[in-house]
């Protein structure tokens, strides 16, 4: 089971809560590793804006351009408007951000690998932007499926493309998150268990562990730059998206 890369991402029940209903709700390994993104990012931001001092420490540091990296994204993306929205995408960014980072420490879950969560994540994104769309715009929102100036021959046609590009938007944004955490750690645990059955052939298999152990290390360095990135362009969509509902004409 050491060497299986698929044994990594198994939802296990820590404690047994309450039955109902004929299902047992139970606390998993999952359960805690989303409270713990949740808390690392609150504790850090709270130590981050304790004690502010002219010349900045490191962790007020880190904490200043997390902040102006979440800030001027929305605000290139949402413009002004982005105020009101920036503790939403603070928030998504932050928890998407230290899930992954969190899934690579050795024996730590990545919740952001179950499909489950990331799809959760995405669906509620969606749902908010058809309700603030609609909120803002009434039925008028619903124009966001009929471009301007297409004729009107082709126009039920094309309004049939935009409606199944935004259904399709929920799918791609959760699987994009959701696979390549998946695939990376998958192809980390192949390497790494290369080195480990190699090394058990004396000699030899520890010079031909060589190899694997470097391509380890090197996966490990850009599994932390797709675990950046994914949280990056989830919430870069999350704004694109956002934006259709408050401008919803083409």
């Amino acid at each position: 089971m050491a060497n299986d890369p698929l044994h990594q991402f198994q939802i296990k029940n820590w404690a047994e809560l309450f039955e109902a209903g004929g299902m047992t709700f139970a606390f998993t390994n999952s359960a805690f590793f989303m409270f713990a993104a949740v808390g690392t990012a609150t504790g850090l931001l709270y130590l981050a804006s304790q004690n502010r001092e002219l010349v900045p420490s490191r962790l007020q540091s880190v904490g200043e351009v997390w902040y102006e990296f979440v800030d001027n994204m929305v605000k290139n993306i949402l413009g002004e408007e982005g105020k009101t929205y920036f503790p939403l995408i603070f928030s998504l960014f932050s928890f998407v951000l230290l899930a992954n980072m969190l899934g690579m420490f050795p024996y730590f879950f990545t919740v952001t690998s179950q499909v489950i969560v990331t799809g959760a994540l995405a669906l509620f994104v969606i749902l908010l932007v058809i309700g603030i769309g609609l909120a803002k715009h009434g039925l008028g929102w619903f124009k966001l499926f009929v471009p301007h100036g297409v004729p009107i021959v082709i126009l039920p046609f094309i309004s049939l493309i935009e409606i199944i590009s935004f259904l399709s938007r929920p799918v791609s944004l959760g699987l994009r998150l959701f696979g390549n955490m998946l695939a990376g750690h998958i192809v980390l645990k192949v390497f790494a268990g290369f080195v480990v059955s190699l090394s058990t052939l004396g000699f030899a298999g520890v010079l031909g562990s060589i190899f694997p152990l470097s391509m380890a290390v090197a996966l490990t360095a850009l599994e932390f730059l797709v675990a950046f990135l994914q949280a990056f362009v989830f919430a870069v969509l999350t704004c694109v998206y956002l934006k259709d509902a408050l401008h919803p004409h083409h």
